[in-house]
């Protein structure tokens, strides 16, 4: 393989984990979120 080539093959596995982080990230707070609403509702 060239030099290129593994460069972008890993920027490309850069990109896709952190997106995956992120979305992990965000789940996390919309979690925290819902747990919040059950508390001021009660």
């Amino acid at each position: 393989m060239s030099k290129l080539t593994i460069l972008v093959l890993a920027a490309a596995s850069l990109v896709v984990s952190a997106c995956n982080t992120v979305k992990g990230a965000g789940r996390d707070i919309e979690s925290v979120g819902r747990e919040g609403e059950k508390i001021i509702q009660q």
